[in-house]
């Protein structure tokens, strides 16, 4: 397994790119499923959650061209319905193609999902909705098998936002006979993304960017042609990375609604941000001041971004507490953060830090996507030599994020072959 190895210590400057949005692009990807023949995705990021959704599809029956970052996708020769466990394993959003399978072909035999290594994410909300919509769902050897002659609409209504469920339900939806109302809807970039998405295939959607969706079914959709939404994740990632190694870097394709939460937390914590020209710029501060954060749902601070967080105050000034109202038992990079010398303790789901004045290099393993980045901003901060092992993790989530941090002058070198 390839493994980071990386000298602490540099100060991040310089101006980078943003990439194409992870979780949008595994939403736009399985939405064309629904409209025969070929659609056009820009701004798709290569990341290996994406190869996963691409093999998924191929393994549909579909055709796939990925080039540079635009990947087309041909849907005209789709003639199976099944997603095996072997790539669903790899990445919960593969359950994805479960709505838009049932929505055009009145069925789906999907493999119950995987993906990082932490804490229970049923999807029961994906099923409960389509059952409200007439769909006969079983579970059989670990699948979920799904049949519906025609999709109805309904009235539903999530006790608890969910993005996956309400991407998944929106895709059922589409095509659904009737009008169907999604109440407590995710509101995050991603699905109002998803949503032009379908609007522009031929979808009748209302409500776009609330938390009330309202669908009426059409008979028959198009492939189209729509750009993927800059990556929020990744550019706080970066910008975190600037303040916890004290640097000043500028981000482009990224705009501040996305990552608003991000900034004003980033400010509290006495950086200062700055957008001119369509570059979103954060400068160096002389320290970090402890702040709290509470993770909540869009436009609230995001779940993905805790970890990260939780590494950045571990070098601030004072005490804060990191509170993840999303999923509270995310926070297996703590123990690997104590290893490069972190003063954090965990009651349920809130982390306490006190800050220290600095952290030294150590082996440390990663354990989920963003676990692994808070292990490599930790890293950048770090006295000496950090190692961080399993990096495949990051592999899934960011688009060669030792390159981009390396043209910000990191120095940080993937190192391919066995751990030792």
């Amino acid at each position: 397994m390839d493994r980071f190895v990386i000298r602490g210590g540099k100060k991040l400057s310089g101006i980078l790119n943003v990439s194409g949005a992870k979780n949008a692009s595994l939403a736009l990807m399985p939405a064309a499923i629904l409209a025969s023949g070929k659609s056009v995705l820009h701004n798709t990021p290569k990341l290996n959650d994406v190869f996963t959704m691409e093999k998924l599809l191929i393994q549909l029956g579909a055709e796939c061209e990925f080039t540079d970052e635009v990947i087309k996708i041909d849907t005209s020769g789709i003639n199976n319905f099944t997603a095996p466990y072997e790539h669903v394993k790899k990445m919960r959003a593969s359950v994805y193609v479960l709505g838009p399978l049932l929505g055009r072909f009145g069925r789906a035999k999907v493999s119950m999902p995987g993906g990082c290594a932490w804490g229970p994410r049923p999807i029961n909300l994906h099923l409960e909705g389509l059952k409200k919509m007439g769909a006969e769902i079983e579970l059989e050897e670990g699948y979920i098998v799904a049949k519906a002659s025609k999709l109805q609409g309904a009235n539903i209504y999530f006790d608890i936002s969910s993005v996956g469920a309400t991407g998944n339900l929106l895709m059922a939806a589409v095509l659904a006979r009737g009008t169907t109302v999604i109440n407590n809807a995710a509101i995050e970039p991603e699905i109002g993304n998803l949503a032009e998405y379908l609007l522009k295939m031929g979808a009748r959607i209302e409500g776009i960017n609330t938390p009330v969706l309202t669908i009426e079914g059409v008979t028959e959709l198009h492939p189209a042609e729509i750009e993927t939404i800059p990556d929020r994740i990744e550019a706080g990632t970066l910008l975190t990375a600037a303040a916890i190694t004290g640097g000043s870097i500028g981000l482009t394709n990224i705009k501040q609604m996305l990552v608003k939460a991000v900034l004003l937390k980033l400010e509290d914590s006495g950086c200062s941000i700055d957008e001119q020209n369509g570059i979103l710029k954060i400068s160096d501060t002389e320290k970090l001041l402890a702040t709290n954060i509470t993770t909540s749902v869009f436009p609230g601070f995001p779940t993905d971004m805790q970890a990260q967080w939780t590494a950045l105050m571990s070098l601030s000034e004072g005490v804060s507490q990191v509170t993840d109202t999303i999923y509270t038992d995310r926070f297996k990079h703590i123990p690997e953060l104590i290893r490069l010398g972190a003063d954090i303790s965990v009651s349920e789901n809130v982390a306490t830090i006190r800050g220290v004045k600095k952290l030294k290099g150590a082996k440390v393993m990663s354990t989920d996507l963003r676990a692994s980045a808070s292990l490599v901003l930790a890293g950048l901060a770090a006295e000496g030599i950090t190692e961080v092992l399993r990096v495949y993790h990051l592999d899934r989530g960011y688009q060669k994020i030792e390159e981009k941090l390396r043209s910000l002058g990191a120095e940080i070198e993937r190192v391919e072959g066995t751990e030792f």
